[in-house]
């Protein structure tokens, strides 16, 4: 599967940006990110059917993750953005992923590009 990543881009803290990823249906797909000098960190991930997801404690109740598997395209809205999410942002895609292995880059076979999210005043 191919996934494109995008939507990134500058915003001032405390503004929304909504990340897309093209996907093919019937992947789990994930969003992980990674700044300079650090490690690709989990962010969230959204089962094949759309009805279950999970968030890194860093961003739970400020991002959502959801899917449109009509279009083919998981969504991830990032609100209230603080200096400290700027990152390139890539999703991941998998058709299985064990749960307590999310975390974890090396269990996802597919990857995007990546799009830059800058959030600076």
């Amino acid at each position: 599967v191919q996934l494109q990543a995008s939507g990134g881009g500058s915003v001032q803290p405390g503004g929304s940006l909504r990340l897309s990823c093209a996907a093919s249906g019937g992947y789990v797909v994930a969003w992980f990110r990674q700044s300079p000098g650090k490690e690709r960190e989990f962010v969230s991930l959204i089962n094949r059917d759309g009805d279950s997801t999970w968030h890194a404690y860093s961003v739970k109740g400020r991002f959502a993750i959801s899917r449109d598997n009509a279009k083919n395209t998981v969504y991830l809205q990032m609100n209230t953005l603080k200096p400290e999410d700027t990152a390139i942002y890539y999703c991941a895609a998998s058709r299985v992923v064990q749960i307590e292995k999310k975390d974890n880059p090396a269990v996802y076979d597919f990857w995007g590009q990546g799009t830059l999210v800058t959030v600076s005043s």
